[in-house]
């Protein structure tokens, strides 16, 4: 039975509402054979922001990503959001093809009846919350197989892990966007179709080519032209392992038609106390820093702040000692990454912890609302230091 216009206004009058103050269509609902099917499961709802929703009205997608293992996240083309269950009390109904007053306002306003078929119901929806992406697994994949070279034993061997942009976008936590952009940060490089990762040394015996090149050809690391750094190590090693360390190393720009890289020191600088610091488990401080200035290529001036991220000093221990410890070996949730850090050490000024939670900090929150929520602060010799809220075992 479909209600009729008199039926709809008795029922108007009856709840005491004045016509006159409604739009004049009526929805007459009603629940269509399919509805307990589309309620047990086989539809789910997705609250979406306005720039999500206008992205796909433009054609873009978005993908759920996850293994079996792992809490799945979705992804937009530059971003990453947290999938999580919302319950609600109201109904939220399933009705095709229903129009909202703001479209009902638009057409004429005539008191027709609309009858609707409701084809389903639930009473949780989805919704989304901007997280970090995961990127961590990234740096592992790639380090199943660092790249050492052309003439490495492991380059013929083709039972070796690989993996094209196709094969990451599968397996990482994160938007197309943001793991490129990783895989810059990784200085990682795209051989054969694969993206792949210098091995440490391999990387270092590049950039020694370069800076020794630049020194016996006398040229400002300002200015170091690409065409003639190919020509003279092209014979050592593959062109595009030489320009890939250049803009690892380097910014690209044009002068005149050609084509130079800008050097950056600090880069340098932190990849020279990487080497020095790798394969010893403690430094004296100032022997290495003796050691890592004499390591650089001449004119460029080191300085422990090029090191936040990589390298701890304890100003505690006599004589004082520096160690690596870099912040991609942590762990990626805060408080695993807390955990870490106080099991390391007991106290922290902000100065030291900084760099090592620097990369937690959300779109609008600090590295003091970190603390604040993980750590306990208190006065040491006049100094804020900050330790672990939990006993650490």
């Amino acid at each position: 039975m479909k209600r009729t216009r008199e039926e709809v206004d008795a029922t108007l009058l009856i709840a005491k509402l004045n016509a006159a103050e409604l739009l004049p269509a009526v929805h007459c609902l009603s629940f269509g054979p399919g509805a307990s099917g589309a309620a047990a499961g086989d539809f789910s709802l997705l609250e979406l922001e306005p720039t999500l929703c206008q992205q796909l009205e433009d054609g873009h997608s978005l993908v759920i990503r996850g293994d079996k293992d792992e809490q799945a996240v979705l992804c937009s083309k530059d971003k990453t959001y947290d999938l999580k269950i919302a319950d609600t009390s109201n109904m939220l109904l399933f009705i095709p093809g229903c129009k909202t007053p703001d479209q009902l306002k638009k057409e004429e306003a005539h008191c027709n009846i609309i009858h609707t078929e409701i084809f389903g119901f639930s009473n949780n929806y989805w919704e989304l919350r901007r997280c970090r992406p995961k990127l961590k697994k990234l740096k592992k994949l790639l380090m199943e197989n660092p790249y050492e070279g052309p003439d490495s034993q492991k380059e013929k061997d083709s039972n070796c892990s690989k993996y094209t942009t196709e094969d990451l976008l599968d397996q990482i936590q994160a938007s197309e966007e943001e793991i490129m952009t990783q895989l810059q940060v990784l200085n990682a490089c795209e051989i054969g179709g694969y993206w792949r990762i210098l091995e440490f040394d391999y990387e270092m015996k590049l950039l020694n080519h370069v800076t020794q090149l630049v020194d016996s050809e006398s040229w400002s690391f300002r200015k170091v032209p690409l065409n003639t750094c190919l020509q003279e190590l092209g014979p050592l090693e593959p062109e595009e392992m030489i320009e890939h360390c250049l803009k690892c190393y380097g910014k690209k720009y044009v002068d005149e038609g050609e084509v130079y890289f800008e050097l950056d020191a600090d880069k340098i600088c932190r990849a020279t106390a990487h080497m020095l610091l790798q394969n010893a488990v403690k430094f004296n401080l100032a022997e290495f820093q003796e050691v890592w200035q004499q390591s650089v290529p001449e004119g460029m001036i080191t300085s422990l702040d090029q090191l936040k991220g990589l390298a701890l000093v304890d100003r505690h221990s006599r004589p004082e000692i520096i160690f690596l410890l870099k912040v991609d070996d942590l762990p990626e949730d805060n408080q695993g990454r807390f955990n870490s850090l106080f099991s390391l050490r007991e106290k922290w000024t902000e100065e030291d912890i900084a760099p090592y939670i620097q990369d937690l900090c959300g779109e609008k929150q600090t590295i003091g609302a970190l603390l604040t929520k993980y750590s306990r602060s208190s006065m040491q010799n006049g100094v804020k230091v900050y330790n672990s809220r939990r006993p650490i075992s």
